[in-house]
């Protein structure tokens, strides 16, 4: 005969959540900032107990400056930067810098292109010979610039096959028009990239090859180490070269988006099982004097597990995985996408759900448990953003990459506290230029052609 028993219980059972604590205080590292005898800007931020060092030379420019015609150029040109220079070729430049203990890279996106190494403070001299090295000296082999361009090509073809590149591209060439480097990706297309040639990568890169372009940035245990004279020796006596752009990049980017009102676009992919889902326009650039406004109402909207689009296609209707939504702020005006990959059979309540969380971020007044979770959330994840050199020197390159200064970084919780009451609705939800749900395009990766008309509940 069985008999039951009253599972034993040790210690008291907590009645209520534990809530968060109040966010611990925490100071951006100090940085000191001067240019070199040429005009580049170099910032050290000292970070004691860290030897790792971390040093990047950015040079402000990117895919969003190269001809249309070669589109791909900028990102194609800094992956072949360490294939070889005047001094290594790709094997010896390899070999150079593990015998440091450094790690080496070379990447470019829309806005600028970035020389990094990653090396023992005892070592950072010559690890910045190599970066200084692999800047001016780099000679794009053929045979590596071909491997290079293949492989592209390759990725480009494997792209068809994943539902989130497809829709990401056809969102893009959606939203913006034809005549703006925003209308393709970054790394171009196929029809761009199978023309490269090592002397277009070589050409687009000596036009952005200017001092006045560079800052150069270091962060790390740097006691005792002169670094504004390594930094004067290696890159203060570059001049510019014969082809280098004659003036430094400014605001004149061409991010024209499509003003067609609400559009839907529908990828057709037999088979599919889910459907990749974007709804957005063209948002905003990073220099916006509501930044931080902006950065809140993000967290709301889809920056957070609890925000309203994952709280409704997620926890609410079991929609999705997760939903999300942000802008992403470039030079110029970055698109703003709602996103969410969904069962094909619930397209369509999915895209009206988030379209009226859109117009209700836009119209509805955000309630005080909102806006105390976003904020606190994103004054509290701030410092763990900083835990590494890397992370420290690669904030400082993007400030400056957008010509704002480290008082960005210093005031960044100060200026998110501030909201401490919900305004009626937050300004950035209030304005034309950032959430516009009778403006947005809709754009599909569907297995079915049956949502393939304009649903009456799209008309603008």
């Amino acid at each position: 005969m069985s008999t039951t028993t009253e599972p034993r219980r040790d210690g008291p059972v907590l009645a209520e959540r534990p809530q968060p604590g109040a966010p611990r205080d925490y100071d951006f590292p100090t940085v000191t900032g001067r240019r070199l005898s040429n005009g580049v800007s170099l910032f050290v931020a000292d970070l004691p107990g860290r030897p790792l060092v971390s040093a990047s030379l950015i040079l402000t420019g990117g895919a969003v400056e190269e001809p249309a015609d070669q589109a791909g150029a900028m990102v194609l040109a800094a992956r072949a930067l360490t294939e070889g220079t005047e001094r290594h070729d790709a094997i010896a430049l390899t070999e150079a810098a593990e015998r440091l203990g450094a790690s080496l890279h070379a990447e470019a996106g829309w806005d600028a292109l970035t020389v990094s190494v990653d090396v023992p403070a005892s070592r950072l001299e010559p690890a910045l010979e190599l970066v200084a090295e692999v800047l001016l000296e780099a000679t794009f082999p053929e045979t590596e610039v071909e491997r290079l361009r293949d492989e592209r090509l390759n990725d480009l073809l494997q792209a068809q096959a994943d539902p989130r590149r497809r829709v990401e591209e056809a969102f893009v060439g959606t939203i913006y028009t034809a005549d703006s480097p925003y209308h393709r990706p970054s790394g171009g297309t196929r029809d761009t990239v199978e023309r490269l040639t090592a002397v277009n990568l070589r050409t687009t890169y000596q036009r952005t090859l200017r001092p006045e372009r560079a800052t150069v940035v270091i962060g790390g245990d740097l006691r005792g180490l002169d670094v504004d004279g390594m930094a004067e020796r290696l890159f203060g006596s570059w001049a510019s070269r014969a082809g280098a752009a004659a003036d430094v990049p400014g605001a004149a980017i061409d991010d024209s988006g499509t003003s067609v009102g609400r559009l839907v676009r529908v990828v057709h992919r037999p088979g599919s099982v889910q459907t990749e889902i974007r709804v957005g326009h063209r948002g905003l650039p990073r220099r916006i004097a509501d930044f931080h406004a902006v950065s809140v109402m993000g967290a709301i909207l889809g920056g957070l597990f609890n925000s309203r689009l994952n709280m409704k296609l997620r926890e609410e209707k079991g929609y999705t995985y997760g939903a999300g939504a942000g802008f992403d702020m470039r030079r110029g005006a970055g698109p703003f996408a709602a996103r969410a990959a969904v069962n094909t059979e619930v397209t369509v309540p999915a895209i009206v759900d988030m379209l009226a969380e859109l117009t209700r971020m836009r119209d509805v007044p955000v309630d005080e448990a909102e806006l105390v979770a976003a904020r606190d959330f994103l004054i509290g994840v701030f410092p763990l953003r900083f835990e590494t050199a890397g992370a420290v020197v690669g904030a400082l390159g993007s400030l400056a990459v957008h010509g704002l200064g480290v008082e960005e970084l210093i005031g960044y919780r100060v200026n998110i506290e501030a909201w401490t009451s919900p305004p009626s609705p937050l300004p950035p939800a209030r304005t034309s230029t950032s959430t516009r749900p009778r403006s947005c395009s809709l754009v599909t990766s569907t297995r079915s052609g049956r949502h393939s008309r304009r649903p009456a509940w799209v008309a603008s």
